[in-house]
């Protein structure tokens, strides 16, 4: 059972399919069936269900999962030690990040990082909270900058960073009118992100745990942008991070209404995976952000609000 094989294992569970697997991690399918074929061998277990459909995990290709993730993660951390025991220290750091937090909070930090440590490169993904953690656990990132969902993975460590307030946004400043409930707004039409995103999940969970049904979905959009412009051109109701409402071109067509309860806000935190050895690169990342990362400041004062 060897590296090799075990991140072949995890590429076809991403994928659910042997052909996008093996054009993932540039083998044959012939090569990528031999090693999964091999592993199966050496432990004497099917991983992979097989059908026309692709392929899904057995029971003990789930037992196996997280251990693979494990040994992985490990044998990356033993070869950080060896680099740094020998002066060879890996100068790259992947940080992976949504959308509106990347243009917004990251960019100006960014920046003075680059040019206080110009030695170490950084490399920025973009993603949704989901493929963020994903992408986490596969070691596809060194760093994951989101907001907390309380969803809490004991293989990585937390910082939490600063508060992001929502907002809630219609069209047409000079005819939106506040709602005076939750329940008033049930039968608003609304443009969200799709279901997994944490300002779904926000909305969704204000609506559950006041027992009212959430209103109605009309697009789903997995750009905070897309549904701001939506939201300018009538389509419906938004629930929007307010910084992204007042750097948008857009905020003069808007009008950002209070929210009938308690306001939400979305804690923005910073993952890592937890390493007995921390690469030196990657502990410059973690205390420079964790320093230069200021709270976000009050929305634009030349955002048109209503009531």
């Amino acid at each position: 059972m060897n590296p090799r094989q075990l991140k072949t294992f995890l590429a076809v569970i991403r994928h659910g399919n042997l052909t996008r697997a093996a054009a993932e991690i540039n083998l044959a399918q012939s090569s990528l069936s031999d090693q999964i074929q091999a592993l199966e061998e050496e432990l004497g277990a099917e991983l992979f269900l097989r059908s026309r459909q692709g392929v899904a995990l057995t029971a003990a290709g789930v037992a196996l999962k997280t251990y693979a993730e494990e040994i992985l993660a490990l044998n990356d951390e033993a070869k950080a030690a060896v680099r740094a025991a020998v002066g060879s220290i890996g100068q790259s750091i992947a940080l992976g990040t949504l959308e509106t937090i990347a243009s917004q909070r990251l960019a100006p930090w960014l920046s003075l990082f680059d040019s206080e440590n110009p030695g170490i490169g950084l490399k920025l993904k973009i993603g949704c909270s989901g493929e963020l953690l994903a992408q986490l656990r596969d070691g596809a990132i060194d760093v994951a900058f989101s907001f907390d969902r309380g969803q809490h993975d004991k293989r990585f460590a937390m910082r939490r960073l600063s508060s992001e307030p929502l907002a809630l946004i219609a069209g047409r400043p000079s005819q939106a009118r506040p709602a005076e409930s939750l329940a008033a707004l049930a039968s608003i039409p609304f443009v969200a992100t799709e279901t997994g995103c944490v300002y779904r999940h926000l909305f969704d969970a204000a609506f559950a745990e006041a027992g009212i049904v959430a209103p109605p979905i009309v697009t789903e959009a997995d750009s905070i942008g897309t549904i701001i412009s939506l939201v300018a051109s009538g389509v419906g109701y938004g629930l929007v991070p307010r910084l992204a409402v007042s750097s948008s071109p857009l905020r003069g067509n808007i009008a950002e209404l209070p929210w009938p309860g308690e306001p939400l806000a979305a804690a923005l935190v910073m993952m890592w995976r937890r390493r007995r050895v921390q690469p030196p690169a990657l502990a410059l990342v973690l205390q420079s952000a964790g320093e230069h990362l200021s709270p976000i400041r009050p929305v634009d004062a030349r955002l048109q609000r209503a009531g």
